[in-house]
């Protein structure tokens, strides 16, 4: 099996693209935010953990390439089961980093060779989700390896550098982003109402006032009055 080189950052970026357009102002976004039709070229390599224990996040979903590197189904597996023991402990740390922040954590992985197991790097991103109930509990990431095959399985990995990013409320999305959100990035969120100005409805008329009796003087009064004689 030849794993595609280049394949890790062009996943890992698109998936936190596509978290990072879900938050919409948010500290993070919700589970039930999340489809998989938004994420269909990493879906391959994306999974959903659990946090049950500080430190420990359990897979709940899992894509086909962490499948195929543990030779068997890793849903319901502690997350900490793809390392090995010398490595766990960074997991664990940059794993309870990511609920309790929040934040992104980002690790660089190998997993040694040997007989019949080429050398692998790897790339693993995790990034925080809230559950229905608002805790920050469960989890959105991807892990991708890159190398000649996977070889025998299972394949397990050590940490050779870790990335912690706090996550701030209200931060501006980054520029490379695509904006706007295109549809299919929009989870299960419905579109914004759009409320525009009602139309101003015409001021009734004021009614017109009786125009005010114009005052005359004593000698324009006077000369009103015609004198009538029996002459006339």
């Amino acid at each position: 099996m030849d794993l595609n080189a280049g394949k890790a950052r062009q996943v890992t970026s698109e998936l936190r693209a596509y978290w990072e357009a879900l938050r919409m102002g948010r500290t993070v976004p919700a589970r039930s935010d999340i489809d998989p039709r938004g994420i269909e070229r990493a879906l391959e390599y994306a999974f959903i953990i659990e946090r049950v224990a500080p430190g420990m996040g359990r897979f709940r979903l899992a894509g086909m390439h962490l499948n195929d590197l543990m030779g068997m189904e890793v849903r319901g597996m502690p997350m900490t089961a793809m390392f090995e023991p010398a490595g766990r402990k960074k997991v664990a740390e940059a794993t309870e980093a990511c609920f309790t922040g929040p934040a992104i954590a980002e690790l660089d992985l190998i997993a040694d060779d040997g007989i019949g197991r080429p050398a692998l790097k790897a790339k693993l991103l995790i990034l925080p989700l809230k559950s229905d109930l608002g805790d920050i509990n469960r989890a959105l990431g991807c892990l991708v390896a890159e190398g000649e095959s996977i070889g025998r399985t299972p394949r397990r990995f050590t940490v050779t550098d870790a990335r912690i990013t706090q996550v701030q409320q209200g931060k501006p999305t980054p520029a490379e982003l695509p904006q706007p959100v295109r549809p299919e990035l929009a989870g299960f969120a419905e579109d914004a109402p759009v409320f525009g100005h009602a139309p101003r409805k015409p001021r009734p008329a004021a009614p017109e006032m009786p125009a005010a009796p114009q005052m005359t003087t004593p000698e324009e009064r006077r000369a009103m009055f015609r004198v009538v004689s029996n002459n006339d």
